[in-house]
This record gives structure tokens, C-alpha cells and sequence, in this order.
């Protein structure tokens, strides 16, 4: 049996995607070594240039992560809202705060805390705020759940291919020039604008 492959999860486009894009015969596999790298590589540099360490991907199973609220929690009329981790199912959301003197984690009740943007996951995005009336008291907060994204967005999916196909090519051009007969010598930008632009609305600012 074939085991599935650990790291094409954390890819955000496909090796079929990127050779249809170089217009190569699915059968042909002399290239995919360099172009798997390519996608892996294009992948880890997204992630690093929208500030997310945790990328775009979904994990496999509910993690438990956890924060001080020092930093990331935003006040609001109603209520004060915590900045997590993206979040990709209210399945199996557990929330705990950690109080008094004696640093014991209580958990908070399910009603009590509301998960935005509203209509979020719907829309295909992840949970990124955690919005308690009562406020966030507590200096530190666990949560227990599926991180990650419902599904990699198409923006990102288009610019790791861009990416990939940049850093593919680059092997016939170590020193950031490219020949070709029709147009010359010409010099391969190191960062393409249309890739900084599709990843634009996903960059995160960091946090304390």
C-alpha cells in the first residue's frame, strides 16, 4: 500500500497543475524531482512572506495551542476579542483560561465565547478571533482545536505555482539572467509583483 506523502499537504499547488503550466506530458517524470522541490519551496517562501508560520494548510487532527493575552486582545463595545491561531472547525473547540494565583485552567463554557469573523468558515476562511463578553481576564488562554484553512485559497494556490515556476527556471539562470534567442538577454526579477500582489490580503502583522 502506498503511504500518502506528509509533505504534499503542506503544498499549495499540485505537481499536475505545474506541469500542465509548462505544458509537459503528465507521464513525463524526468522533471518532477526539480519541480516538486520547486512547489515545496515556493510553499515555505509564501508562508514566511505572509507572516504565517503555520501556514495555509490543514492540520490533520485538533491541536492545542497557547497564548498570552498581553498583546492580542482587542477591546470592542461588545466585548474584548482574542487573536489565535487560524481556525478551521468549531468542531471540538475548547477554550481554557488560566486563573487566580494558583495558575489553574478553567474552561469556559461554549456559549461564552463567539467565534468571528462571523460567517467565516462559510466563506471558506478560518476563525481568527475569539469575541468574550466578559473579557479576557486571564494572562493566558489555551484553545483545543482544528487549526488551519477549510482549503488552500485560490490566490495562494495561483502564486505558489507562479512562485514555482520562478524558482524552476532559475536553474537556467544562476545569475539572474535568462537568454533567449528570440529576446535577448534578460534579467529574471528576483520577486515577481504579481505574486506580492495575489498574497496581499493574506499577510498577518505581527503580534505580541
Amino acid at each position: 500500500m502506498t503511504q500518502p506523502d506528509p509533505a504534499a499537504a503542506r503544498r499549495y499547488a499540485t505537481l499536475t497543475r505545474l506541469k500542465a503550466s509548462l505544458k509537459l506530458d503528465p507521464s513525463d517524470v524526468a522533471r518532477d524531482e526539480l519541480l516538486t522541490e520547486a512547489l515545496d519551496v515556493a510553499s515555505r517562501q509564501i508562508d514566511k512572506t505572509c507572516n504565517r508560520p503555520h501556514g495555509f494548510w490543514l492540520d490533520q487532527a485538533p491541536t492545542t495551542r497557547e497564548y498570552r493575552t498581553i498583546g492580542r486582545v482587542v477591546a470592542g463595545d461588545d466585548g474584548d476579542a482574542l487573536l489565535v491561531d487560524d481556525i478551521a472547525s468549531l468542531t471540538g473547540l475548547v477554550v481554557a483560561a488560566r486563573t487566580g494565583s494558583g495558575h489553574a485552567w478553567e474552561a469556559l463554557d461554549a456559549g461564552d465565547v463567539d467565534p468571528e469573523p462571523c460567517n467565516a468558515l462559510i466563506d471558506g476562511r478560518p476563525v481568527t478571533l475569539l469575541r468574550r463578553w466578559r473579557g479576557w481576564a486571564a494572562d493566558r488562554v489555551r484553545v483545543t482545536a482544528l487549526h488551519g484553512w477549510p482549503a488552500v485559497p485560490a490566490e495562494v494556490a495561483m502564486a505558489c505555482r507562479m512562485q514555482a515556476l520562478r524558482l524552476y527556471r532559475r536553474k537556467d539562470s544562476p545569475e539572474g539572467v535568462l537568454g533567449s534567442a528570440e529576446w535577448g538577454v534578460t534579467r529574471v526579477a528576483r520577486v515577481d509583483p504579481d505574486v506580492a500582489e495575489l498574497l496581499r490580503d493574506f499577510v498577518l502583522e505581527e503580534t505580541g
